[in-house]
């Protein structure tokens, strides 16, 4: 699976900052069925995770209800210079990671 980042490379210490992500993952329900009408098993992100220099600053549970491809936006505050760390497990237990590093003066 691809993921796309979108964090701002730099920010002023206290300024709040925007971050988006997408992953390409096709997020089946359990409620579809194959082309011999067998139940497509459920298999979605169920949980996405960010961490900024450590510490948690954004958790999603995702539930059947999300498009294929999850879009996900959300804020917080640039304390810091530091990574980020995204991280999706999906119900098969596989988990994707991503890295994306900021610079706050």
């Amino acid at each position: 699976m691809a993921a796309l980042l979108n964090v701002p490379t730099s920010a002023k210490a206290g300024e709040i900052i925007e971050i988006k992500t997408l992953i390409s993952h096709p997020m089946h329900t359990g409620y579809n069925r194959d082309d011999n009408g067998q139940p497509v098993p459920r298999d979605i992100i169920r949980l996405f995770t960010c961490r900024y220099d450590g510490a948690e600053v954004f958790r999603m549970e995702l539930t059947q209800a999300i498009a294929s491809n999850p879009f996900i936006v959300f804020s917080t505050i640039a304390t810091a210079s530091g990574p980020f760390l995204f991280e999706w497990t999906d119900d098969k237990g596989q988990v994707w990671r991503e890295t994306a590093t900021i610079t706050v003066a």
